[in-house]
């Protein structure tokens, strides 16, 4: 009953930044857990979102323009089920076709790796994997971004400068990265709630 599973969470998030190599950043603890869990109320960016869509659910929350293209930037790591971008390597938008601003050699990669059965995963990086470094704006530049949100952002004129900044420097990555992780660390009242003995569940 001291540590929330919020502030757990953010921790562990920070924690895991810095050992795949990215920036280290103070994480402020005294979050409590919320006492609402109602899935018609939560707003997410979808896989498929355009930049104009996405950029809506994150200034509902008071994040800007940099804020979204900086947190998206997290995809450098992890995987993504071939549900969410499978779309994009046969029948892109009903046309019978892969998406055009999808690498063709990636397109081939993806269709082998995703042929198998219960749903396989894939890198959101495909090239440093397990690192947290700037190579997701690369890829993006170079047409390989896995789920379509990912390429939207190179594409896009609003966003296409903010990647390719991200892309040469990574040093403004990890810098950006670590201002915004405070900045959505810090968009709830911290004292709403409660602190979950259990965090599967409300007290």
């Amino acid at each position: 009953s001291t540590v929330s599973c919020a502030d757990i969470i953010t921790l562990a998030t920070r924690d895991a930044v810095v050992l795949a190599e990215g920036p280290s950043y103070k994480s402020p603890t005294g979050q409590r857990d919320g006492v609402v869990s109602n899935p018609n109320e939560v707003n997410l960016p979808g896989p498929s979102f355009s930049v104009s869509q996405a950029l809506q659910a994150f200034t509902a929350k008071g994040m800007t323009l940099n804020d979204m293209v900086t947190l998206l930037g997290a995809h450098t790591v992890g995987v993504a089920h071939c549900s969410f971008f499978d779309d994009r390597l046969s029948n892109f938008q009903g046309t019978g076709s892969p998406d055009p601003s999808m690498d063709p050699a990636l397109v081939t990669k993806l269709k082998n790796m995703c042929a198998g059965p219960n749903d396989p995963t894939a890198f959101l990086d495909q090239k440093t994997s397990f690192a947290f470094d700037n190579e997701y704006y690369n890829q993006v530049n170079l047409k390989r971004g896995v789920m379509q949100i990912d390429q939207e952002l190179s594409l896009d004129k609003s966003t296409a400068g903010i990647v390719s900044g991200f892309a040469s420097n990574g040093g403004r990555f990890s810098q950006s990265f670590a201002t915004a992780m405070l900045k959505m660390g810090s968009l709830q009242d911290g004292n709403a709630g409660e602190i979950r003995k259990n965090c599967r569940v409300f007290n």
